[in-house]
């Protein structure tokens, strides 16, 4: 593993970090400025204020926790990509039953003044099926 690879994963864990904590001034700086996240049957986000609205208005209701198995990291010159098996918890803060997403994602990032940044991610995030008891 090379010190970019290192970097991304770091990037990646501490994204899941700040999220469980809420911590969404962390997580700005993750992102490039004009960042588009791209998911099924909802339109492009595009911009690193847009989704920190979307984040501030989850947040106000519901706790996050998410993990990431990391399945393929490619780097070449300063741009690189990352796929990953995301697994997302939303927990309602005032009760209720917990949201299961889980689901590919692919994240494309650019490394500028020696920082990698996303600049584009596409997930495929689906409820998991019910769990038998």
């Amino acid at each position: 593993m090379d010190d970019d690879d290192r970097a991304i994963r770091a990037l990646l864990a501490t994204w899941h970090e700040a999220t469980a904590a809420g911590d969404v001034a962390r997580i700005l700086p993750l992102m490039a400025e004009d960042v588009v996240f791209l998911g099924a049957g909802r339109p492009p986000m595009r911009g690193r204020r847009a989704f920190e609205q979307g984040l501030r208005t989850l947040l106000t209701h519901s706790r996050i926790d998410s993990t990431g198995d990391v399945r393929e990291i490619v780097v070449a010159g300063t741009l690189a990509y990352c796929w990953s098996e995301l697994s997302v918890k939303v927990t309602p803060m005032g009760g209720g039953d917990t949201t299961r997403l889980a689901g590919p994602v692919l994240s494309i990032l650019r490394k500028r003044d020696g920082a990698w940044t996303i600049v584009r991610d596409a997930n495929m995030l689906a409820p998991e099926p019910a769990r038998m008891p």
